[in-house]
């Protein structure tokens, strides 16, 4: 079963300021990974907690949440947790 896919306005921002490079690679992720088994990713905890991230650079992540109910997955952000 595939998850159907909502990106927040802030992800699809971060998205697009990527380089066309990394976008096509955060697209594969999303589509092959994310959507098919949201489960693989790292779970978060904290303030975080029932979120999940999948590593796009070293630094950067793409931060979503599963709703198992509705099959979808919220991507939240697509891009680095540091302050930087």
């Amino acid at each position: 079963m595939k998850y159907n896919v909502i990106f927040s306005q802030q992800a699809y921002k971060d998205i697009k300021k990527l380089t066309p490079k990394l976008r096509e690679k955060a697209k594969e992720i999303i589509r092959n990974r994310i959507a098919v088994d949201p489960y693989r990713g790292k779970q978060l905890v904290g303030n975080m907690k029932g979120y999940f991230s999948v590593r796009l650079t070293y630094k950067d992540r793409i931060v979503y949440s599963v709703d198992d109910d509705r099959i979808v997955v919220f991507i939240v952000s697509a891009k680095t947790h540091y302050r930087d």
